[in-house]
């Protein structure tokens, strides 16, 4: 006839009848007079606070006063987000449009409004809190995907874009702003010099020789908002530009002009550049080619061409060099034809150099004979 029904101390429960709401049931013994069974009581551990249940909507309407008694009633707007904080701990956050109940009890339940239609920076005074809803024993914690977290390293800007539009620069460092109700995305700028590598290009000269260039460039961004408000990619964009330098420098010029003056490529791309990025937020501090690759069949001919350059150059030298010697003999012998003192000196000259390569030698008339007469060598 009586059913009794127990509720612990870190529960409450809902009393039904016919599944129709009753009552609220507090901690304690609760007997009741039911011969049919009509009655059933749902049991909720206080331990977990959230209160969910197909009465809600019906409790919060047709029993407003029990409700306000046993739970919190949590309602963020269109531009609002809340903060739950348990016993001191944040430990959720409330998207907008969000209605949740949860139950009074031994946990101490604060909320917190913030209203983000127009700032979404996460407060400074909220970011200790926020890091710790992230970061919480690698155990995801309800709403922690509502936090977006952009880390700007040294030497870098970060630019925050907001739904797809350009919204201002980041100091490095981590930041936080609150996801809802927009989309965010950073991208991060270095600030220091940079190289561009622009390879592999195929050119043909003038003179429709095919040539392949690699250039490279020294650059740095000195303008962020103005290098991503005038281009959707700055780099792309110069890099870019290089190659129609390239092109211009080498397109008009000849192989032969472009051999014997390697730095005019240097020259023409550097004045190009500098005049497409000025006002781009950009500098252009080198622009240098690395190399410059000739067609297989080319380079056999220009090392022939060079084989004959410089065989003829030696040819050269060398019939300066015999004409030279001629014109000292013929010297020597108009000296020697008006001297006959300096004719004898060559001849002994060159008898020294003779005996110098034989063993004996026989000498008759003594030293006059060596001086006046002629000198026959045996051998």
């Amino acid at each position: 006839m009586f059913r009794a029904f127990h509720v612990k101390k870190d529960e409450r429960a809902l009393l039904l009848r016919k599944g129709d709401f009753v009552k609220f049931l507090n901690a304690g013994e609760h007997t009741l007079f039911d011969p049919l069974r009509h009655y059933a009581v749902e049991k909720f551990s206080l331990t977990e606070p959230l209160f969910e249940h197909k009465l809600a909507d019906y409790l919060l309407k047709a029993e407003p006063e029990a409700v306000a008694r046993e739970l919190h009633v949590v309602e963020t707007g269109a531009g609002e987000i809340t903060l739950r904080y348990e016993n001191g701990v944040l430990a959720e956050v409330l998207a907008p449009n969000t209605r949740r109940l949860y139950w009074k009890g031994f946990i101490d339940l604060k909320f917190e409004k913030i209203d983000i239609a127009n700032d979404f920076a996460v407060p400074p005074a909220r970011i200790k809190d926020v890091t710790g809803l992230i970061l919480r024993g690698g155990v995801r914690v309800a709403g922690n995907d509502g936090v977006f977290v952009a880390v700007v390293a040294a030497h870098h800007t970060g630019v925050l874009y907001v739904d797809g539009k350009l919204h201002g620069l980041l100091e490095p460092g981590v930041h936080y702003y609150w996801r809802y109700l927009r989309d965010l995305k950073v991208e991060s700028v270095d600030l220091r010099l940079q190289v561009l590598e622009v390879a592999g290009q195929e050119i043909l000269t003038r003179d429709k020789v095919s040539l392949r260039v690699n250039l490279t460039a020294g650059y740095r961004i000195t303008d962020v908002l103005t290098a991503f408000a005038r281009q959707a990619k700055p780099v792309d964009f110069l890099y870019k530009e290089l190659q129609f330098g390239l092109r211009a420098a080498v397109g008009t010029r000849t192989l032969d002009e472009l051999l014997e003056n390697k730095t005019v490529i240097d020259d023409v791309v550097n004045q190009h550049i500098k005049r497409r990025v000025d006002g781009f937020g950009l500098e252009v501090e080198s622009v240098g080619v690395k190399d410059i690759i000739l067609p297989g069949e080319m380079k056999t001919l220009l090392a022939k061409v060079v084989e004959a350059e410089k065989a003829a150059q030696a040819n050269v030298i060398r019939r300066r060099e015999e004409t030279a010697a001629t014109r000292s003999l013929l010297n020597t012998a108009k000296v020697m034809e008006d001297n006959p003192t300096a004719l004898r000196l060559k001849e002994l000259e060159t008898l020294e150099k003779v005996t110098e390569k034989i063993d004996k030698i026989s000498v008759f008339g003594g030293l006059d004979g060596v001086l006046k007469d002629l000198v026959k060598i045996r051998v």
